[in-house]
């Protein structure tokens, strides 16, 4: 059926229950202005619970989602209650379908708004622009909106069995821009960030896993790490039943730079100056750093060349060699002939015959060889966690700048954290 009713139009335009429309203002230059009033509602007394006489209506002005390409105001016009029976207290008649306690914005723009910044990653800003208003008004929005997102219980008791850390940089702060730290906490089987934290250190990751209920921790039997000593002892500390795993993408940049080491000191030493263009050992560096798997028989034959000019010692041919024996360990399969093989490759890159850089990365793994033989295991890697540090780093990027910590983590767990978003209609602001 039709509605002919003019009142009743514009009623269902402003889409609003429990309200009834008292007139719009037009003045053709700025935002369209709603005025409304609340309906049906009838409220009592706080101190007797009789119901109160309607004593003025102050108007409060929100922001509301653009009208037909306008932008809008909503104009409330409030009731204020006073006590038939002579109560010192007067209260205000609250609508929460039109706009939570103390918010400068409609409670739909306000849900709006948080899922623009949250899920959306737009900006702040952007999205202020676009509702022609303040940015605080909108960043209050997304932070009394989303805070329970983030906060569901039910996010962080649907992590899988293994957990990932890893540092991003959150702020350079102060004359001469010190480095704020951030530690990431990630489900790396469910593929989802769970929490960021203040600091890179083991008490930092640490603190977050103990607040954990003991059901959870103990569901954990994985901890990814990327060779960091403080991420170790959090897990020693906090998950002492989890296997510790080394990231295979870091195991084999160590090997990469160390034959990266080699390859730099051998050139200063046989021409005495850096690397340049024409010299052999500069022109062979993507080759060396290319998998032997990879490579063709012209790309090969090129290198043998390159190496044969440059490397008259063979320092850098060795090197290259113990990049890709570093690489074959996950060719293996079995975890225990895995660990025996690291064992092994540890021991006999200490030689006393090795360059300096090779015995450095053979001790090195010497130290790790159980958390770098656990992955034939799990099968798992930190890939998950370096994807959310990259979705982070778009709402930094976005973002020009954070200072409030607080702030950035929710904006941060919104877009990356996978909230139940589903959970959106039904939170009431405090």
């Amino acid at each position: 059926m039709v509605e002919r009713d003019p009142t009743r139009m514009c009623e269902l335009l402003v889409g609003l229950e429990e309200v009834a429309v008292l007139g719009v203002d037009d003045d053709g230059v700025g935002p369209l202005v709603v005025h409304v009033e609340s309906t049906g509602r009838r409220s009592g007394c706080p101190e007797c619970g009789l119901f109160g006489w309607s004593k003025d209506r102050p108007a409060v002005t929100l922001v509301d989602l653009p009208c037909f390409g306008r932008r809008t105001r909503l104009v409330w016009h409030k009731h204020r209650m006073v006590c038939p029976d002579g109560c010192p207290k007067t209260w205000t008649v609250e609508v929460p379908s039109i706009a939570a306690s103390r918010m400068a914005m409609t409670d739909r723009a306000g849900r709006w708004a948080c899922w623009q910044v949250g899920e959306k990653a737009r900006t702040v800003s952007e999205v202020a622009v676009e509702l022609g208003c303040d940015w605080h008004t909108v960043n209050d929005a997304v932070i009394a909106y989303g805070t329970p997102l983030v906060e569901d219980p039910a996010r962080i008791a649907a992590t899988t069995c293994g957990l990932g850390l890893d540092e991003t940089l959150f702020a350079r702060t102060g004359k001469f821009r010190f480095q704020s730290w951030a530690t990431s906490i990630v489900d790396v089987a469910g593929h989802r960030l769970l929490d960021i934290v203040e600091g890179r250190t083991a008490s930092a990751a640490s603190g977050w896993i103990n607040e954990r209920s003991q059901a959870w921790r103990a569901a954990i039997r994985w901890g990814i790490l990327d060779l960091s000593g403080p991420y170790r002892k959090a897990f020693t500390d906090s998950l002492p039943h989890a296997v510790q795993v080394a990231d295979p993408f870091h195991v084999v940049k160590l090997a990469n730079q160390m034959l990266d080491d080699v390859r730099r000191r051998v050139q200063n030493e046989t021409l005495g100056h850096r690397g340049r263009k024409h010299d052999p050992l500069y022109r062979s560096r993507r080759l060396l750093l290319t998998g032997h798997d990879r490579l063709d028989d012209k790309g090969e034959a090129k290198l043998l060349s390159l190496l044969d000019a440059g490397d008259p010692r063979g320092e850098v041919r060795d090197a290259w060699h113990v990049k890709e024996v570093v690489r074959s360990i996950y060719d293996l399969d079995d975890p225990t002939v895995a660990l025996a093989f690291v064992t092994n490759l540890a021991a006999e890159l200490q030689d006393r015959e090795m360059s300096p850089e090779v015995r450095r990365l053979g001790r090195t793994i010497k130290t790790w060889r159980t958390q770098i033989a656990a992955w034939h295991a799990c099968k798992l890697s930190n890939g998950p966690t370096e994807g959310a540090n990259c979705m982070i780093k778009r709402v930094k990027r976005i973002g020009c700048g954070f200072k409030n910590f607080g702030h950035y983590r929710i904006r941060v767990l919104l877009y990356a954290g996978k909230p139940n978003w589903d959970l959106l209609a039904t939170i009431t602001p405090r």
